[in-house]
């Protein structure tokens, strides 16, 4: 990190945001692309640097700390959701940033995620996933499909692959999105809108590793293929995609599935709604892709109000404190029941 000391009412740049570390990604990772979009997001955000932390675990998308010109905290393998929560309820005045990969935060840290999410921390959590660890060298991550070869699988993958916002929604997070490392502006969108969000953010994207796992999402996310196979979400609207709006997602029995427009009238498209408070329909629409070749929904799945954990916590230690008749936290904790050893 250098220097940090801004003024809060000066307006920045990105290379006020950009450190002066080398960025050592594989030349033509997607991880390029994700930090510039968020490089240039900041500013817009109207964020001070000195109250910006960003922390991670291990992996490649665990470098990002040494590139945003923030605080940042680069921890092991799989607790960056623990140790942010900590620095989240120290200091809920902070804007704390949570970044990793498929293999770091799905895997030894997954059950760091999914209480971080449940319990709704003030965190702005984004998963890098290229189905691969890549930092090891290519062996199989909790997201690789069935069938892939890898060093650590050489006649190919049997156990089915974790779904990253299956296991989000499944968690109660409050706000779920999904991105890909080919279009910056959606990338701000996601960004922004869970930056904006109070609690627990979860945005998944898409990540090409170029050197290991080279065009995973390539069958939806390639320019020419997008309007045939990204399901673009917006609040409010009919679920419709395809070139000329062909095809669009219907809901039957509490399950989803698509359908072509003609075949079953317009009348009959989901209109998509994030605040939606039963995640049961969101769940729906996570599992509409089942592979990384199948039309595959992107934007917000969920977005929904609930007491962020810092505040209820507060309230609750205020709660406590005022019913002991005494503001003072360090004669409330040594009062009954204590114990002589």
């Amino acid at each position: 990190m250098t220097d940090t000391q801004t003024n809060s009412n000066t307006a920045t740049t990105k290379a006020d945001w950009t450190s002066d570390q080398e960025v050592r990604w594989c030349p033509g990772c997607g991880d390029y692309s994700i930090l510039t979009a968020l490089q240039m997001l900041m500013p817009e955000l109207g964020v001070e640097r000195e109250k910006t932390v960003f922390i991670s675990g291990i992996g490649c998308a665990a470098r990002f700390p040494y590139y945003m010109n923030t605080y940042g905290v680069h921890s092991i393998h799989g607790r960056a959701p623990a140790v942010a929560t900590g620095l989240a309820l120290a200091r809920p005045d902070l804007d704390v940033w949570v970044v990793g990969g498929d293999g770091d935060m799905l895997s030894i840290g997954g059950n760091h995620l999914i209480h971080a999410l449940r319990r709704n921390i003030n965190l702005n959590i984004l998963l890098f996933n290229n189905q691969i660890y890549g930092l090891t060298k290519g062996q199989f991550s909790p997201t690789s499909e069935v069938g892939k070869i890898t060093k650590s699988s050489p006649v190919g993958l049997i156990s089915k692959p974790l779904n990253p916002l299956s296991v989000a929604i499944g968690s109660e997070a409050t706000f779920v999105a999904r991105t890909h490392d080919m279009d910056r502006n959606h990338m701000q969108d996601m960004f922004r809108r869970a930056h904006k969000h109070q609690g627990a953010s979860f945005v998944e994207v898409l990540q090409n590793c170029n050197v290991f796992n080279d065009g995973a999402f390539a069958a939806i996310t390639k320019k020419d293929v997008r309007a045939d196979m990204l399901i673009d979400l917006h609040h409010g609207e009919p679920i419709l995609f395809g070139a000329e709006k062909q095809f669009g997602v219907i809901a039957n029995d509490g399950e989803v599935s698509i359908a072509n427009v003609d075949e079953v009238g317009s009348d009959s498209i989901l209109v998509h709604d994030e605040t939606r408070e039963d995640p049961s329909r969101a769940f729906a629409l996570s599992r509409l892709s089942e592979t990384p070749d199948t039309p595959t929904p992107v934007g917000v799945l969920r977005a929904v109000e609930s007491e962020e954990y810092s505040t209820s916590l507060k309230s609750q230690i205020d709660g406590v404190i005022e019913s002991q008749g005494s503001s003072d936290i360090g004669e409330l904790l040594h009062s009954l029941p204590t114990w002589e050893v």
